[in-house]
């Protein structure tokens, strides 16, 4: 059980980071949009990879070569360009987040979800290399435990983080207010953006 409590720990200290992913799932709480589906998908996602970590973590060290992290930063520093373009391109005519616009609809945030899920090494690092590799002397029920703990973390931080962002999105009721926060929500991607273009170019 003491596994258990640590990989919640370990998981939950990875989580706390800012990143694309977590300003994504805020923004969809503040727009009281297909929040269940955004922060299940993140959930189950690192699920997914964080038991793909513990227990092929030797598989995924051979794999996840500098060639395929390098496309997998393109690929996602095109995808920020875009969401960024998108927000700014719109951020006038959406100045209440909470809309009903074509790029809000179901297949759009799934898409965007998984976007911001998968196409960032980030993710990879944290779930399958870090806690892959923390765990890899571990016992297999101890493994189990931590990753169940590292799992369970993960969806407690997601969903808080989703409903919470729309709870509090009750007491913001201000256009001044919506357009501040869209244009924090790109400040940020625009940081993030320069983060993954370092990352490429060293």
């Amino acid at each position: 059980m003491s596994y258990l409590f640590f990989g919640f720990l370990t998981g939950l200290s990875l989580i706390l980071a800012i990143g694309a992913q977590n300003i994504f799932v805020i923004e969809q709480g503040l727009k009281k949009k297909h929040i269940f589906i955004v922060c299940l998908i993140c959930s189950i996602s690192d699920f997914i990879l964080i038991f793909l970590g513990i227990f092929l973590f030797h598989y995924f060290q051979n794999f996840f070569s500098p060639l395929i992290e390098l496309i997998l930063n393109l690929l996602l520093l095109l995808f920020l360009i875009n969401f960024i373009w998108r927000k700014l391109k719109s951020i006038k005519s959406q100045i209440l987040i909470n809309d009903n616009s074509s790029d809000n609809t179901f297949i759009s945030v799934v898409v965007k979800t998984l976007g911001f899920t998968y196409l960032n090494p980030h993710v990879y690092s944290d779930t399958v290399f870090f806690l892959g590799n923390f765990s890899k002397d571990f016992l297999i029920t101890q493994k189990y435990y931590f990753g169940i703990g590292a799992s369970l973390s993960s969806f407690l931080f997601f969903f808080i983080l989703g409903y919470l962002s729309k709870f509090l999105s009750n007491y913001i009721d201000s256009k001044r207010i919506w357009i501040i926060i869209n244009y924090s929500i790109v400040f940020f991607m625009s940081l993030l953006s320069v983060y993954v273009l370092m990352s490429i170019l060293k």
